[in-house]
């Protein structure tokens, strides 16, 4: 009898110790659970679609006919074989994809637009290397049947004017269906994808061939635009398209001299926001601008590459909206936009993703209570309620 009594009164520590341990896994799995899964779900589900003009007074199954719903996302830099830790490496495409796949399945757009540097090494990658950021490319950004991906080629997937060579071109469009001067139409909403790093205007192969398929479909577009009592005789023999203005789709930004007059919080910090850019770099030509907006006429252009959030109005009627980078290696706030389109009118919303400084907020106030927990179980840490009633039990005694 008192052996079994002395057996339970050792078992009873023992019991104990299993017991905290196991609240201290579920602890830890609780953080690890909420800042690289839920997280995503609590910040993306405060989003929501934005109303067009008339979106009001349209029946719900007409709104989802009409309404196109496009999520536009840039710069997501995957990171290659040279300069990608494979520490860094998984950490931001799992943050990537996680946003990514949270947004598809909350949001259910119609087309995804990614408007360039998709990769981060794409210029100097060899085939094998580029061919492993392409599957990892597809895991990530994997999209149902009922949406469509666009992907829009930027300097970093076939590099600058001068590092840009046919193989790397072709390579690109032949991964991502993707050519210069290519227009997409959907809902009778016309979208014009640009290459604009061939947009360089010194009569290189790709420049030209780019240039030349411009010049064509804006042809296009404008005999689909005219009024059948003005019809031109050239345009006689043209398809026509949808009298829709068209939205551009690239990379680079048309020419503005600095990021001075953006604001919002994710522009460019106050630092670098003074700092003049370079034509042909950060931005285009003002050549290349000028040729684009004369010969599309555009209602709204959608560009990256400069990582931070930025509106212009060109010519005092063209909205360009810069989307910033969408990975977190490049800013503490990613997002994306979010955009009801209709032939006639679009209306913009922008999603913020979780900020990185709040997840390491959290990881660190959790880190500090599990170190309190540690040393209070361990009794290295008295709880100030018993540190008061020794303190008092010993003034006593004395």
């Amino acid at each position: 009898m008192l052996s079994s009594s002395s057996t339970t009164v050792k078992n009873l520590p023992l019991k104990r110790r299993l017991c905290f341990l196991l609240k201290l896994v579920c602890f830890v799995s609780s953080v690890l659970i909420f800042c690289e899964f839920l997280i995503y779900y609590v910040v993306i589900f405060q989003c929501r679609w934005p109303d067009v003009k008339g979106g009001a007074h349209m029946s719900k199954k007409e709104t989802s006919a009409s309404v196109l719903k496009a999520i536009i996302l840039a710069d997501t830099h995957l990171l290659g074989e040279i300069k990608g830790h494979w520490l860094d490496k998984l950490r931001r495409e799992w943050q990537m994809e996680r946003s990514f796949q949270t947004a598809l399945w909350l949001l259910q757009p119609d087309i995804v637009f990614i408007l360039g540097d998709v990769f981060d090494e794409g210029k100097w990658s060899s085939p094998q290397a580029w061919a492993d950021d392409v599957r990892r490319f597809h895991k990530m950004f994997k999209c149902p049947v009922s949406t469509e991906l666009v992907v829009i080629v930027g300097n970093h997937d076939i590099g600058f004017h001068y590092e840009m060579t046919t193989y790397k071109v072709n390579r690109f469009e032949k991964v991502f269906n993707f050519t210069s001067g290519k227009l997409i139409t959907r809902k009778g909403i016309n979208f014009v994808l640009v290459n604009s790093v061939a947009m360089e205007g010194d009569g290189c192969a790709v420049c030209w061939t780019s240039e030349a398929k411009l010049v064509a479909l804006s042809h296009r577009l404008n005999c689909s635009q005219q009024k059948p009592n003005h019809s031109n005789k050239g345009c006689s023999n043209v398809e026509k398209l949808p009298a829709s203005e068209p939205i551009l789709l690239q990379h680079y930004p048309l020419y503005r001299k600095s990021d001075a007059e953006c604001t919002g919080e994710d522009s460019a910090p106050p630092e670098e926001k003074n700092i003049p850019f370079k034509e042909k770099y950060d931005v285009l030509s003002q050549e290349a601008s000028q040729k684009l907006l004369w010969w599309f006429q555009p209602r709204l252009i959608l560009s990256g590459h400069t990582h931070s959030a930025c509106e212009v109005l060109h010519e005092g009627k063209v909205p360009e909206i810069s989307v910033p980078s969408f990975s977190w290696r490049n800013r503490n706030n990613p997002s994306f936009i979010m955009g009801s389109i209709t032939p006639a009118d679009f209306s913009l919303q922008k999603c913020f993703l979780p900020f990185e400084s709040r997840v390491f907020t959290i990881y660190c106030a959790a880190g500090a209570l599990l170190v309190i927990l540690v040393l209070a179980h361990v009794q290295l840490l008295t709880p100030p309620f018993y540190f008061a009633q020794r303190l008092i039990s010993k003034q006593k005694a004395v």
